[in-house]
C-alpha cells in the first residue's frame, strides 16, 4: 500500500464562506477556528462572510487561508485518515511546519500573520506583477524570462505550468514574448511579485521576527519549497528562504512520489494542488478536502 500525503492549499481560490461548513460539523476543525479568533479576532468571521476585496488583500488571505487550511487537515485526522508526509504550497507551508509538529497551531498563525503582513509592505514598497504561462516548458519559460530585467520564475507548477514574477511595466511585453514561444500568458489578480527578489524586504523581516520562536524536528517529513526535499537543517533558514525563491512544487511532487506516496489529498481551499498532481502524474490519486462532504467521499473511496 502506497503512502498518503497531505498538502495546504496556497493563496488564490480563496472566497468568502470558506471553511463554514467544516467548523460547523467538526469540533477539530472548530477548534482551529477558535484559536485563530483567540489571537486575531473576527478570522472567523472574515472567512465565512467576508468580502471579495477583503478576503483578497494579503494581510486578510494569508492568515484566513491559513486556518482554513489547517481546519481541514485536523478535521481529517479526526475521521482516522493520517498522512504519511506534508507539503504546503506558499503560506500553505506555513500550516504544514504546524501539522507536523515543527510549530505549535498558535505560533504558526502569529508566523502567517507576520509573513501577510510583511509581504504585503514589500508588494507596496516594490510593486510587481504576476503572470502564469501555460503550454511550455519550465526551461523554455526560463529562456524568454532571461530576455527581461527582473523579471523571474517563481512556481515551478507542473511540466507545462510556470508563474512568471516581473515588474508591472514589463508584464505586457513579457506575455507577447510568451505567446510568440507558443505558450500562453495570463496576468494574475495578484498584490505583488511573491517568491521573488521583490520581497527581498519580507524575507529579512520575517528572519527577525522567527529568532524570539523555538522550531521542533517535523513528526513525519515535510517537503520544504525552497529545497523540494525534506526538512533538514535550518528549518527557520528554509521558511526565509521560501518568500524570496522560487516554489518548485513540480520537483515536491515527484520526489513525494519517489518517496512512495501513491495518493495526494489537498486540505484547504480550492483543488489547485490535486489538478497539479494530476497533470503531472498519470497514475496517482489525487483528492481535495474542503467540506464534510469531501472527508465522507474519502472515506468510501
Amino acid at each position: 500500500m502506497g503512502k498518503i500525503a497531505f498538502v495546504f492549499s496556497g493563496q488564490g481560490a480563496q472566497y468568502s464562506g470558506m471553511g463554514k461548513a467544516m467548523a460547523e460539523a467538526s469540533p477539530a476543525a472548530k477548534a482551529v477556528f477558535d484559536m485563530a479568533d483567540s489571537i486575531r479576532p473576527g478570522t472567523s468571521q472574515q472567512c465565512f462572510a467576508g468580502t471579495a476585496e477583503e478576503l483578497t488583500q494579503t494581510v486578510n488571505t494569508q492568515p484566513c487561508v491559513f486556518t482554513v487550511d489547517l481546519a481541514a487537515a485536523r478535521a481529517l485526522e479526526e475521521r482516522g485518515i493520517h498522512p504519511d508526509c506534508v507539503a504546503g504550497f506558499s503560506l500553505g507551508e506555513i500550516a504544514a511546519l504546524a501539522f507536523a509538529g515543527v510549530l505549535s497551531d498558535e505560533d504558526a498563525f502569529k508566523l502567517v500573520c507576520k509573513r501577510g503582513e510583511l509581504m504585503d509592505a514589500a508588494a507596496k514598497a516594490n510593486p510587481g506583477a504576476m503572470v502564469a504561462v501555460l503550454k511550455i516548458t519550465p526551461e523554455k519559460v526560463e529562456q524568454v524570462c532571461a530576455q527581461f530585467a527582473q523579471t523571474y520564475p517563481v512556481n515551478y507548477n507542473s511540466p507545462a505550468q510556470t508563474v512568471v514574477a516581473t515588474t508591472a511595466e514589463t508584464a505586457g511585453a513579457f506575455c507577447e514574448a510568451i505567446k510568440a514561444a507558443g505558450g500562453r500568458a495570463k496576468l494574475l489578480p495578484v498584490s505583488g511579485a511573491f517568491h521573488s527578489p521583490f520581497m527581498a524586504d519580507a524575507a529579512e523581516g520575517l528572519a527577525q521576527y522567527m529568532e524570539g520562536i523555538d522550531f521542533a524536528d517535523p513528526q513525519i517529513p515535510l517537503y520544504s519549497n525552497y529545497t523540494a526535499q525534506p526538512y533538514a537543517g535550518d528549518y527557520k533558514k528554509l521558511v526565509r528562504a521560501q518568500v524570496e525563491n522560487p516554489v518548485r512544487w513540480q520537483t515536491i511532487t515527484e520526489n513525494m512520489k519517489a518517496d512512495g506516496v501513491d495518493t495526494i489529498i489537498e486540505t484547504g481551499v480550492g483543488k489547485t494542488l490535486q489538478n497539479l498532481a494530476k497533470r503531472t502524474f498519470d497514475d496517482i490519486k489525487a483528492y481535495k478536502v474542503e467540506t464534510p462532504e469531501d472527508i465522507s467521499s474519502i472515506l468510501n473511496a
